[in-house]
């Protein structure tokens, strides 16, 4: 017996080919594969069975033969800024955030792309929970297309891969997400409005460079010399600073930093100076996050007064920069947060550890 095929794990491109040759071999002519096609991305329905404009018994073999996997929404929160989080579980039990941020007309989804994290960042929660595997296509991509199966449905005018997981860890996948969000067969999210956020990993920026889309990078640099880097990002041991800020010079296209301030840590003059210059090397953007109270894990947010000063200093070095507005902060949006609140940890896995982490 065949094994049914997971549309939702192809780009748009290819499940369209795929149900275009299937609906020719059932007899209904190759332009119902292209209506079934449409009802993945473009105008998604929960099942075969709800794609109405098919007639019931080619319904009926399209389920035989392929899948659409839906995630089980176990939890949501919603703050009162209109920031809504959203707790999936997968077919392993596995369980992953997204959240949902509302900015006038606009709408950020931020997906995760791994369930947990291997890297281990000292200030984050989703590290501190452990590594369990990489996610799928189909379970990254989900994220987005089960929020717009909600009644009434939420629809995304912009990604960012800031999540649970290091995304360029999981680039197999990620690239064929991206081709999917991005296509007009698919979501047709534009690339300037998709954002992939990094640790670093050099592997995975330059992947990411090889593509011709304008997808932007974000880079986060948290400490503006390795000696300190290293003590809050254990990756940076794999990949110094250094290697990281040439690998954003060489990206030919916009290159964001983004930098959460720790109160006492990576908040004085002197990293405002470093940091500055190291943003001037790759012509970087520089967003200035407040901790968030939700994931601080142990550490003391920086004050707003000190943030500005840090901005102000920035400025005058001639950067670019901007203080990252807080949001989610009566439902504890910090990333990992509501699946800690469900799940015991687990020992978090080393980077270099063979648990599914993909190292392209």
């Amino acid at each position: 017996m065949t094994t049914p095929v997971n549309l939702l794990d192809l780009t748009p491109a290819a499940a369209e080919l795929a149900l275009r040759a299937f609906a020719e071999e059932c007899g209904v002519g190759a332009y119902r594969g292209s209506q079934a096609a449409r009802h993945l991305w473009q105008a998604p329905v929960a099942g075969f069975a709800d794609m109405t404009v098919l007639p019931a018994e080619f319904r009926a073999q399209l389920a035989e033969r392929f899948t659409l996997p839906r995630p089980e929404l176990v939890a949501q929160q919603a703050s009162t800024d209109g920031t809504r989080k959203f707790l999936f579980r997968m077919h392993d039990g596995q369980t992953v955030e997204t959240v949902a941020i509302p900015d006038d007309d606009r709408m950020t989804f931020c997906i995760s792309s791994q369930a947990g994290c291997p890297l281990q960042c000292a200030f984050c929660a989703t590290g501190a929970m452990g590594f369990a595997r990489n996610l799928t296509p189909s379970e990254i991509a989900g994220q987005v297309r089960e929020l717009a199966l909600l009644d009434p449905p939420l629809r995304a005018t912009n990604i960012v891969f800031m999540g649970m997981g290091e995304p360029l860890m999981n680039w197999p996948a990620v690239d064929v997400v991206l081709t999917t969000l991005n296509q007009p067969q698919g979501l047709g999210i534009g690339a300037r409005h998709i954002t992939i956020s990094t640790v670093g990993w050099l592997p995975g920026i330059q992947a990411l460079a090889r593509r011709p889309e304008q997808f932007r990078l974000a880079i986060s640099v948290h400490a503006p010399s390795d000696a300190l880097r290293a003590t809050l990002m254990p990756v940076n041991t794999k990949f110094p600073l250094d290697d990281v800020i040439a690998a954003a010079g060489e990206f030919d296209r916009r290159v964001t930093f983004e930098y959460v301030m720790l109160g006492g840590i990576n908040d004085q003059p002197e990293h405002a100076r470093q940091l500055a210059a190291l943003a001037k090397r790759c012509k970087a953007f520089v967003n200035l996050i407040p901790l968030h109270p939700g994931g601080t894990m142990g550490f003391v947010p920086t004050s707003r007064d000190d943030i500005g000063t840090f901005a102000r200093m920035m400025r005058k070095a001639g950067v670019e920069v901007a203080v990252r507005k807080s949001r989610g902060l009566d439902i504890d949006a910090a990333c990992g947060q509501l699946r800690v609140e469900r799940l015991a940890r687990q020992r978090p896995a080393l980077a270099n550890e063979n648990r599914e982490v993909e190292i392209p």
